[in-house]
């Protein structure tokens, strides 16, 4: 019905179709860029597809039309500049969609028509929803990974696809030269947890799996990629050398598996109703992979029948997407929720009618931050259109604004804290309002948590389990509660036992002597880290000359600025927070500045902005920073035009790159100890 209809709205005349194919270009463009180099899509790929095939059948029916630079005549969009370039050997073409058995009969009718026969063997497998990358291989290793990028040109991700482990670095037979290429996938599993970590933190979530994976697989950092599980499945064959030639598709899957690589199972297909059990078989099961998959791709198995039934300049002729149709519904949002994260982040929800989308009943959709919602403006009262893929958090593609009901008014987020009623303030530049009552239930747990790591105030004992049992029973309704606990009480709980109560009721006291600069950033202020805690702490020597410390006072510290000071002093004036440091004074937690140790008059690094970059044998960081502050130096942790000195041990990292860029002094390791000897 939606390609009768589709096909029924065609321009009839030129000029209608000269109009309606500029805007189209227009606007596939627009949505190339926003899925292939920003990764961050603003329509379904469903949507997209609809625009695509649209100007095709305006080019067919105006063949005059088609111009060089449509992107009907492309194939993907513009390569990012900030990684180095390779041109692909055998262009990564596109694949032709089919969104229906009709679809799909009209491509097999004119495959059959070019190969001039009555019948052709297949093959078919899943159409992974990740990203394309060519991979080479040279005397059996792995010399270069490829992004598919604008299909003739790609980005050199080598050291990135080096750390995926499903990536054998070297073939497990020696083969003198071999092409192959594949997908690059983020595990559905993986990515809801990343997704789930990310808007606890504050920061934005993935939008998909997808785009988390060409997120990660451009990373400039090849640490950063090491860290995400990423994996990959190989779906073809391009290039072969020093070793028999397959003649199929599927023997050249079975030889790929056979050298050490994962690869997309496929399934040898005699007739179209073989690839149709197929589809509607994986259609079905879906939900059951551990990635996203959007269709199956039909491909013609004989390797001699492909290179006869050739490719347009944007898609073979001889394979196809055959699309699953899209998990979407339309529904009516009864409301707008404001849920407060762990972190104190406030983030929108919107609560929607029941629906059923591919066998799931939805019933809420985060909304994910404030500019998302204003982006979409979703309001209450709104239809709206509901995407659910595999088992990836439900998103609202967009509002049907057609339908949107007289009188509905524009949403706007609280400025206070719905679970506490604290001020709860947007800094400048960031897409999250944040909750600043460190006791606020919503975030309790983890600003105990936080409250106790080793780098603040370190009571040992106190992890996540048991925070999660003290709030749970009731037994710690603020971070100061902690200090009112008693052996008898802990060791009533569940596998705590007398002998790890005493053990923690003794960590506890011991915290109660832990230096100022510790306790400031135990507070979880935000922004305060552990430097900034520091260097509070020597220009304030007491919390009640802290928090009395105006935004001028507070931004004369050295590294403070105004995103800072703001915080601080966000902080200190909610009512909360006051009571809270009162209380933890009360306990008797140390909340002045001790005696530091007397800081050399004249030195090498009096007066000197320095960097720390690895390690240092038989000195651990907070000593090396010791005997640094001892001698006048200031530590701090980035490197800019404004260091003077990038101390360099074992193991350096980008800020030692960073220091030669910006011509800022090195100092080995070496000459650090000499100098710091000599200084005595």
């Amino acid at each position: 019905m939606k390609d009768a209809a589709r096909r029924a709205e065609r321009p009839r005349t030129r000029e209608a179709a000269v109009a309606r194919a500029e805007e189209l270009r227009r606007q596939i463009w627009h949505h190339r860029k926003r899925y292939y180099v920003d990764s961050d899509p603003d329509i379904s790929d469903a949507e997209y597809d609809l625009l695509e095939r649209e100007l095709l059948d305006i080019e067919a029916d105006f063949p005059d039309l088609t111009t060089s630079d449509s992107p009907t005549q492309r194939v993907g969009a513009e390569v990012k500049g900030d990684l180095p370039t390779v041109r692909h050997f055998v262009p990564m073409l596109s694949l032709d969609n089919a969104s229906s058995a009709e679809d799909l009969r009209d491509w097999h009718d004119r495959l059959l028509r070019v190969l001039g026969r009555d019948e052709v063997p297949l093959a078919a497998e899943l159409k992974i929803d990740g990203v394309s990358l060519s991979l080479t291989y040279e005397n059996g290793s792995l010399a270069r990974a490829v992004t598919r990028g604008d299909g003739v040109t790609g980005e050199d991700v080598t050291v990135n696809v080096r750390t995926i482990p499903s990536v054998p670095l070297r073939l497990l037979k020696p083969i003198p030269y071999l092409e192959a290429r594949g997908e690059v996938y983020y595990p559905i599993g993986a990515f809801q947890e990343m997704n789930r970590r990310r808007e606890e933190a504050g920061e934005p979530p993935f939008a998909n799996p997808r785009n988390a994976a060409a997120g990660t697989i451009r990373m400039l950092d090849p640490k950063i990629t090491a860290r995400r599980p990423l994996d990959l499945l190989l779906w073809g064959l391009t290039s072969l050398s020093g070793a028999p030639a397959p003649g199929r598709h599927s023997d050249c899957l079975d030889l790929l598996a056979d050298l050490g690589f994962r690869v997309n199972p496929t399934r040898r297909c005699a007739t179209l109703e073989d690839i149709d059990a197929y589809y509607r078989e994986w259609q079905e099961k879906r939900d059951t992979l551990p990635f996203e998959a959007d269709g199956c791709v039909v491909k013609v198995d004989e390797l001699p029948l492909q290179v006869q039934a050739g490719a347009t300049s944007r898609a073979p002729r001889w394979a196809v997407a055959y699309k699953f149709p899209p998990r979407q519904a339309t529904t009516t949002v009864r409301d707008i929720e404001i849920n407060v994260t762990r972190s104190g982040a406030l983030t929108p929800v919107a609560i929607l009618e029941p629906v059923d989308i591919g066998g799931a009943t939805i019933s809420r959709c985060t909304l994910h931050n404030e500019d998302e919602l204003e982006r979409k403006d979703v309001r209450i009262g709104d239809r709206v259109l509901v995407e659910r893929g595999g088992d990836v958090i439900p998103k609202i593609v967009k509002v049907i604004l057609e339908a949107r009901p007289p009188g509905t008014e524009t949403f706007r987020m609280p400025r206070v804290c719905p679970v506490c009623g604290a001020a709860a303030p947007r800094p400048e530049g960031e897409v999250y309002a944040r909750c600043v009552n460190a006791s606020c239930p919503a975030r309790l747990k983890e600003s105990i948590r936080h409250f106790a790591q080793r780098e603040a105030m370190n009571i040992e004992g106190l992890g996540e389990a048991l925070v999660q049992k003290l709030v749970d029973h009731a037994l710690v309704k603020d971070i100061a509660d902690i200090y009112g606990l008693d052996t008898s009480t802990l060791a009533g709980l569940e596998r705590m036992g007398k002998k790890s109560a005493d053990n923690l009721i003794r960590e506890v006291e011991k915290s109660k002597s832990t230096p100022f600069e510790r306790v400031i950033h135990a507070l979880g202020i935000r922004f305060v880290g552990e430097r900034t805690a520091e260097l509070l702490a020597e220009a304030f020597t007491d919390i009640d000359a802290l928090m009395r410390a105006s935004r001028e006072e507070l931004e004369r510290v050295f590294e403070v600025g105004p995103k800072v000071a703001d915080a601080i002093r966000q902080f200190f004036e909610q009512e909360q927070n006051r009571a809270l440091i009162a209380r933890l004074g009360a306990a008797g937690v140390n909340m002045q500045t001790a005696g530091r140790p007397a800081v050399t008059a004249e030195g090498p690094f009096t007066g000197k902005s320095v960097v720390v970059t690895g390690t240092i044998e038989g000195l651990s960081r907070d000593e090396i920073r010791t005997i640094l502050r001892r001698q006048g130096a200031r530590v701090v942790e980035s490197v800019s035009k404004k260091t003077d000195i990038v101390l360099c041990g074992q193991d350096a990292g980008s800020k030692l790159l960073k220091a030669r860029a910006l011509g800022v002094r090195v100092m080995e390791a070496e000459e650090f100890l000499a100098l710091a000897a000599d200084s005595k």
